[in-house]
């Protein structure tokens, strides 16, 4: 189920700050790499809008960081917050199996 723009729940609850509400639709199957009709992924939706705690629950449920375009990386720099997560994407245990899922 999406809206006209392709964002699912998970997108709107990522988003929208909705922590909590994140870790139950994953917990009941939502895709934290599925990307919306723009490319946009949960994740870069989450640095977008600075949900600090929206970006950790993405991505202790296997949001990939460089999935989407822009991805989150890159949303990372746009937005000077490198310092803060830069080394936890990189380290991130869903980082790069979007991209390989996504090509079988």
């Amino acid at each position: 189920m999406t809206n006209e723009k392709g964002d699912t729940l998970l997108m709107l609850a990522a988003y929208h700050g909705h922590a909590e509400l994140v870790k139950l639709l994953m917990q009941h199957g939502a895709d934290p790499n599925r990307l919306n009709d723009r490319g946009q992924s949960p994740l870069a939706g989450a640095v977008f809008k600075k949900e600090d705690t929206v970006i950790e629950v993405l991505l202790e449920g296997g949001a990939d960081p460089e999935y989407g375009n822009p991805n989150a990386l890159q949303c990372v720099a746009m937005f000077k917050q490198e310092d803060k997560w830069q080394a936890r994407f990189e380290g991130a245990s869903g980082r790069g199996k979007a991209e390989s899922k996504a090509g079988e």
